[in-house]
């Protein structure tokens, strides 16, 4: 299980990549696509949505389940990555580079985790 320390992490197994104060991209942890399982699909929100932290922002198929994924910070959706919709087992080989949006004109982040924090957490 792979934990990176650039980032930070929502108890609900989003990682967070800050570029600075207001923008970031978001994707899902290690931790969590090794807990679903094979992903076969992704379903993202549209550039220009608007993203709470807490709450839910776009979902993932696995073989076993769909699952949630909620957003670690509030702003403006200002990328998708379109790649996930073809091939959502991208984020199976790849969560820390298979980002599922960026974010901008951030306002307010969730409650967040280093990764140290993230893996005492995951681990649990």
């Amino acid at each position: 299980m792979e934990f990176k320390t650039d980032r930070l992490y929502a108890e609900s197994h989003e990682w967070a990549l800050f570029e600075n104060d207001t923008t970031a991209t978001v994707g899902l942890s290690d931790f969590a696509q090794s807990e679903l399982g094979d992903l076969v699909f992704v379903n993202l929100p549209q550039v220009g949505d608007t993203v709470t932290a807490g709450e839910r922002f776009a979902d993932v198929e696995s073989v076993k389940a769909v699952s949630d994924i909620y957003s670690p910070v509030t702003g403006t959706v200002a990328a998708v990555n379109e790649a996930l919709l073809d091939a959502p087992e991208t984020i199976n080989r790849d969560a820390f580079g298979a980002w599922l949006v960026k974010v901008e004109n951030i306002t307010a982040r969730g409650k967040l985790m280093d990764a140290a924090a993230y893996k005492a957490f995951a681990e649990k």
